[in-house]
């Protein structure tokens, strides 16, 4: 099983992201944490790192998909047209249980799982072996 160097929660409920935050602490899931509030906020701070190639780049993204100013699929549309080396692992975790979200989530290539709120320490542990 891999620990995961550096995760990404993009969401716009605070508590949501505390308690993933602390779940993922508890299960020795990463090393390091980004946090950004909406789509735009992730876009605007991702895309230069991808573009450097730095090294600080995520290994997994979490990605709300109702968000202000910018949403999950916005920031989705926009995140697959930047060229990126690395493969980042993306899981849309979200409290929508429309079919049709989940049916358009099929439509991504890059998207590793679809996962309904709340999420748990068994199924970040779950995740993490998928990924290792």
């Amino acid at each position: 099983m891999k620990k995961v160097d550096i995760a990404c929660i993009i969401d716009d409920d605070p508590i949501f992201v505390f308690g993933t935050k602390k779940i993922m602490k508890l299960a020795n899931f990463c090393n390091n944490f980004m946090v950004f509030h909406n789509g735009e906020e992730a876009i605007n701070n991702l895309k230069p790192i991808i573009e450097a190639n730095e090294p600080s780049l995520p290994d997994v993204i979490l990605l709300d998909l109702n968000m202000p100013i910018m949403d999950g699929w916005q920031f989705l549309d926009e995140f697959v047209k930047i060229p990126c080396e690395k493969e980042i692992t993306i899981y849309i975790v979200t409290s929508s249980i429309d079919p049709q979200d989940l049916a358009r989530a099929k439509a991504y290539d890059n998207i590793s799982n679809y996962l309904i709120k709340p999420i748990s320490a068994q199924k970040l542990q779950e995740l993490l072996t998928e990924a290792g």
